[in-house]
């Protein structure tokens, strides 16, 4: 069990709050803090828990706004879907090189001297 505290950040209300947690989340927060990339495991899953009340805000937002166009363009099929994947990727920009341009690039240079 953790007790996470309530103290760290300045103009929000904070709420103790006790959790039970799976351990590798909690090693995983204590790694964050001791890596520096977290103040303390309160600020750690303070933000964990922000990031999903976003994300579920989000998905909320998502669900209304595909209701709504369904409810007006009827269902969106798989073709439909299938079709809209290919278009996009046919339009996606590639910003990793392949394997054999990756090798290429990583031989080292030649002076024309055999």
């Amino acid at each position: 069990m953790i007790v996470i505290g309530a103290w760290y950040d300045h103009g929000m209300e904070k709420q103790r709050l006790s959790a039970t947690v799976e351990a590798d989340l909690l090693a995983a927060g204590r790694t964050a803090v001791a890596e520096g990339r977290a103040r303390n495991l309160s600020a750690w899953v303070n933000d964990a828990l922000k990031r999903q009340a976003e994300h579920d805000r989000r998905m909320a937002a998502l669900d209304r706004f595909l209701e709504s166009y369904e409810s007006e363009h009827g269902e969106i099929t798989d073709s439909e879907i299938r079709d809209a994947t290919r278009r996009t990727r046919a339009r996606a920009v590639v910003v990793r090189a392949s394997a054999a341009e990756r090798n290429t690039a990583a031989d080292p240079p030649t002076s024309g001297v055999a």
